[in-house]
């Protein structure tokens, strides 16, 4: 019974192994990369935007990899730009509101787009360059002020959309 038990663990993990690298990363002969500023050239312009963007990407890939940033002559080359910045409605609620004077207000619910659109460069493997676009979204209650927008549910959906990007880059399935 134990001899079975051993066989299926250890059937299980090999399976498991051939799905997934346990050292997690694609990037073996890599030592370097340069990410570029990612420019907002959106319609709607959120003026912080771009260089927080930038940044978060950066320090993903600095923070969460063993690759060393440069300028010059990078294995790999990260590059692109914010194409869309919105903020839509999307819902109007069944809940109301009463107010003082016995009116009732509906709550609705606003989404906010962002969508990036990246260049990835590998010299080392150039059969995993790409060129994607990324967008990813976030609902939130439309009473929430202009300065929790860009905080809160901005930093949301471009973490979201840097995760997504770092792994197509990095995940190793």
């Amino acid at each position: 019974m134990k001899l079975i038990k051993f066989l299926i663990l250890a059937v299980s993990l090999g399976m498991l192994n051939s799905c997934y690298s346990f050292s997690g990363s694609s990037l073996k002969d890599e030592k370097t990369i340069q990410i570029n500023e990612f420019p907002n050239n959106a319609p709607l312009v959120n003026p912080a935007l771009s260089q927080q963007f930038s940044t978060d990407i950066q320090n993903r890939f600095l923070q969460r990899t063993t690759l060393k940033g440069t300028k010059e002559n990078p294995d790999i080359l990260v590059e692109g730009e914010i194409t869309d910045y919105q903020i839509s409605p999307t819902t109007i609620s069944s809940n109301t509101q009463t107010t003082a004077n016995g009116g009732t207000i509906q709550q609705s619910q606003n989404k906010l787009t962002i969508t990036v659109k990246v260049h990835y460069e590998n010299k080392v493997r150039p059969e995993a360059s790409f060129d994607r676009t990324y967008s990813d979204e976030a609902a939130f209650n439309n009473t929430l002020s202009q300065s929790d927008i860009e905080g809160s549910q901005v930093k949301l959906v471009t973490e979201r959309i840097i995760n997504k990007i770092f792994n197509d880059i990095v995940a190793n399935w």
